[in-house]
């Protein structure tokens, strides 16, 4: 299962704030210096990845709530919808801006200047990106290495929307910058703003495709996301274990929020005990369950003899 990543991400996310915040003003600065479509679809790329972080935060704040009455099983699904937000929000901005205005330089082509202050921004935003980019791979590589997962696939299936989000943007935006780089060195070398426009429309073709990622895997969450088979297999493994399990016949592992679980489980207890013996003995299963800060909450119920057995 995965451990409790929950302060690291807040800090992966802070880095990515201040890392984005700073960029997205260098890079305002040479875009209207230079004049160049690719400097401005960065621009609004790293505006775009700044505020997202705002809606990060929020997500990892809200969700951290404690549950109450009237949410016995937490926040938890609250970072999905607040990442969501922020996926939407680099979809319609960042995306939809640079891939407009590219179409609109291809249109009505303005000649770019001042190449040398485009060159010295993107290796400034090359090197804070990369800052960013390193600490969110570094928090997924130890994560990764704990669940016995490679690097790309724990992001895609990780149950942290801000780690996985502040990895695929800072991915992004690394590329976002190798392309930009490309369309005004092209621009210069051939006086044509063609190329300058044509990296523009890659930079926003890039992000809807990370966008429309993040977007399906929040949703995925949301719906009601099932527990990864080796998750369920260690949680069967420790309901099996327990003393008072005779035998599991049926297990469900849904994640409600990052790093958090809602279990329900039908066992067969060991002996024959009176009813009220037995509704204790559930409810001591039931709060050993919930004594992992990974499970939100169980729900164990009395099988039947003729449910097979899952382990």
């Amino acid at each position: 299962m995965q451990g409790d990543g929950g302060g690291e991400s807040t800090l992966t996310v802070v880095i990515a704030f201040c890392a984005n915040a700073l960029i997205a003003v260098a890079k305002s600065f040479a875009a209207v210096v230079t004049g160049s479509a690719s400097m401005l679809a960065e621009a609004v790329h790293s505006w775009a990845d700044t505020g997202n972080e705002v809606f990060l935060l929020v997500a990892d704040r809200r969700s951290r709530r404690p549950a109450d009455a009237a949410h016995p099983i937490g926040f938890g699904r609250e970072a999905y919808v607040w990442s969501m937000f922020a996926a939407i929000g680099l979809f319609a901005v960042g995306a939809g801006v640079s891939i407009t205005h590219g179409i609109q330089e291809l249109v009505h082509p303005e000649p770019a200047g001042s190449f040398g202050v485009a060159y010295a921004v993107l290796g400034l935003a090359f090197v804070l990106e990369g800052i960013s980019f390193l600490q969110a791979r570094r928090q997924v590589r130890a994560e990764a290495r704990r669940a016995q997962h490679d690097t790309l696939h724990h992001v895609l299936v990780t149950s942290d929307p801000t780690l996985r989000a502040v990895f695929a943007e800072d991915a992004a935006a690394l590329v976002g910058l190798v392309v930009a780089f490309g369309g005004v060195l092209a621009h210069q070398l051939t006086g044509s703003p063609v190329p300058d426009a044509i990296g523009s429309i890659v930079v926003g073709v890039v992000l809807a495709v990370v966008s429309v990622v993040l977007i399906d895997r929040n949703r995925r969450f949301l719906v009601g996301e099932a527990a990864l088979p080796a998750t369920r297999d260690a949680v069967l493994r420790a309901i099996a274990a327990m003393p008072q399990v005779e035998r599991v016949t049926y297990l469900r592992l849904e994640y409600v929020g990052p790093r958090s679980l809602y279990l329900v489980a039908s066992v067969d207890l060991t002996g024959d005990e009176a009813e009220t013996s037995v509704a204790r003995r559930l409810d001591e299963l039931e709060r050993a369950a919930t004594a992992s800060t990974l499970v939100a909450g169980a729900v164990f119920t009395v099988s039947t003899p003729e449910e097979p057995t899952l382990r």
